[in-house]
């Protein structure tokens, strides 16, 4: 009843308001007695609001009561006493046709205040008129939200606040949630909808099995629909301790509601428990889960793959995290640059680099671009040794080994000039793994790109290919590499030399070999026993004993010492194919006197060969 009162008393108010903005004269007075009233004339509306909203005034012909039923602190048996006296009064000054009867006042009194709005009406037309119209419908769309939450409000006060209070006490209280509790939950009588539920859900502080255990209870209950959002609220609340008995316990939960309704499990929920498990570890529960997304009727997303292959990949399940990783490239479901990354990288720990890469080109045509480490981890990984079974665990799969590294070399196109500054670690990697494999022209070809383009070559780099063109027998060509890398201002090591004098010592170019050798004693104070070795070996090879003998005394002139490999490898030699044991003798007193022991087949050698001889002369 007291809506269209209001809703008057609102229109009067803001009709003055809005006129008064209008004119841009806001003056407010303290209240004047109901009983005074201006005569204002047409011409003096601007000084129309300069008057209190309690006061009574006139514009031309038109007279305006205020209604203090609303706006005055009196009662409005007090005011329509007031308004009747002073109506009565005005009437019977300004004219005869009023009678002075008590109908007749009160029947002027009504209409001073239908004239009121009238007048109102008249002054403030058009513009104004829309403006408070728009007003009173603003105010009357709150009061009708108001209305609405108070019903809403109403709605979900279904179950008493001490049953409440109740029924959370007691979940909080327990750790389990067993038969006893389900009896409690009877007892209490509730009154089951989405919104309470939900609301008990996410109510802080209750063990998970108690949450488990209350929505158990409430599947059971003909009452209750299962929604979506319940589902949500309680795998949010479990997956929040992360406990493992209770991530068991909500996923036979799961799997009990979406085997009865499909399309019930958001994907949200369940990337929420395939991630629990993986901070878990338990990677097959989260395959497990990862599965049931078709069975489920659930829509998987670029976060279900990613949580998938994290977990798989952290119980090292590497073959099952390639299989999700094909549906995802399969499926265009790629996460962000940052988790192509690390799938990238979880791959690649797990030797499967090729994997690996077919993720790589997959966010490449998508635009998305991993970090620049990951994309470094994975050359690395392709340009890695790989050992087959075969006959001896050290041969080396070339034909795999040649499949990967031209992936590899064909990803360093991918960098740009900026970052092939930064890239040095995977450009030495894809140039070791040339040569490895004997593809020495393409690894010659990147190093001299290297010194074009980018990144700069260092020792190792050069070190690299001179090995592999020694190792193929193109000295030429190598000779040629370490005088580009002096030419760089780089100075050849002794591993250099050493290589130089192998490849060399290998074809039988001893002299060429001795002129590297005088040139590496001319740069490097000190060589290694390692240059001493392979120039020992090439003069034995061609059975020049002598000079052989002679670089291992030498040794000792330049600060190396020969170790008892060197010295046995030498006897053998002069016994078995110069039979020469008088040499071999020496070289055994040179041995104790460096504090080195003679293995007992090296010295039963010795006595044979000597023994031959002796009786060959006698």
């Amino acid at each position: 009843m007291w809506r269209p009162s209001s809703l008057l008393a609102r229109r009067c108010f803001f009709s003055k308001k809005t006129a008064a903005q209008k004119f841009g004269v806001t003056v407010f007075h303290s209240q004047v007695p109901n009983s005074e009233f201006l005569n204002l004339s047409v011409p003096c509306i601007e000084f129309l609001f300069h008057k209190s909203d309690f006061s009574t005034w006139e514009c031309g012909k038109s007279n305006f009561y205020p209604n203090s039923r609303f706006f005055s602190s009196n009662s409005s048996e007090d005011y329509e006493e007031e308004l009747a006296e002073s109506s009565v009064s005005e009437a019977n000054e300004g004219s005869n046709e009023v009678s002075g009867s008590a109908d007749n006042v009160f029947d002027e009194s009504t209409s001073s205040i239908s004239s009121e709005f009238e007048a109102g009406s008249s002054i403030f037309n058009d513009g104004l008129a829309a403006e408070i119209d728009d007003n009173s419908v603003r105010l009357d769309e709150k009061f009708d939200s108001f209305a609405t939450e108070d019903e809403n409000i109403e709605k979900m006060e279904e179950n008493d606040v001490e049953k409440v209070q109740s029924l959370l006490s007691l979940l909080q209280s327990s750790g389990t949630a067993d038969g006893s509790l389900e009896e409690d939950f009877e007892k209490m009588g509730l009154i089951l909808n989405e919104d309470f539920v939900v609301m008990v859900l996410e109510t802080p502080h209750v063990p998970g099995e108690s949450l488990i255990g209350f929505f158990s209870w409430v599947l059971k209950k003909s009452e209750f629909k299962v929604t979506t959002l319940a589902i949500d609220a309680l795998v949010s609340a479990i997956c929040k301790a992360n406990r493992k008995r209770e991530a068991y316990a909500l996923w036979d939960l799961v799997q009990e509601v979406g085997e009865k309704e499909t399309g019930i499990l958001s994907t949200g929920s369940l990337n929420e428990l395939i991630a629990l498990f993986s901070r878990l570890g338990k990677g097959k529960a989260a395959f497990d889960v990862f599965n049931k997304f078709g069975e489920f009727g659930s829509i998987t997303n670029a976060d279900t793959y990613y949580f998938t292959v994290e977990a798989l990949c952290k119980r090292s399940f590497f073959d099952w995290a390639c299989s999700v990783c094909e549906k995802m490239v399969h499926e265009d479901k790629l996460s962000s640059s940052e988790r192509v990354g690390k799938i990238i990288s979880h791959l690649c720990r797990g030797s499967k680099a090729k994997d690996a890469h077919s993720v790589y080109l997959s966010a490449k045509d998508k635009k998305i671009y991993p970090p620049r480490s990951s994309v470094n981890f994975l050359i690395s990984s392709l340009c890695r040794l790989r050992e087959t079974d075969k006959e001896t665990p050290t041969e080396i799969d070339k034909e795999t080994d040649r499949e990967t590294v031209l992936l590899a070399l064909e990803m360093l196109k991918d960098y740009t000039r900026e970052d092939r500054m930064y890239a040095i670690k995977p450009f030495s990697s894809v140039i070791r793994k040339l040569c490895w494999i004997e593809d020495v022209e393409r690894a010659k070809i990147l190093l001299l790109e290297m010194i074009d383009v980018g990144p700069p070559p260092g020792n190792a780099i050069f070190n690299t290919v001179i090995n592999g063109l020694a190792k193929v027998g193109d000295m030429d060509e190598a000779m040629k590499i370490m005088r580009l890398m002096e030419s760089r201002g780089l100075k050849p090591d002794v591993y250099t030399y050493s290589v130089i004098m192998s490849g060399y010592a290998k074809g039988g170019s001893m002299e060429e070999a001795c002129k590297i050798f005088d040139e590496a004693k001319k740069k490097h104070s000190k060589l290694s026993p390692v240059t001493y070795h392979t120039l020992i070996r090439g003069f034995c090879k061609l059975e020049q004993y002598d000079a052989a003998v002679n670089l291992l005394r030498e040794m000792k002139d330049y600060g190396v010492h020969p170790n008892h490999d060197e010295y046995n490898k030498l006897i053998k030699s002069l016994c078995l194919k110069a039979l020469d044991w008088e040499t071999a003798e020496k070289l055994r007193e040179e041995m104790k006197e460096c504090g080195l022991i003679l293995n007992g087949r090296t010295t039963a050698l010795i006595n044979a060969v000597k023994e031959l001889q002796e009786e060959g002369t006698s």
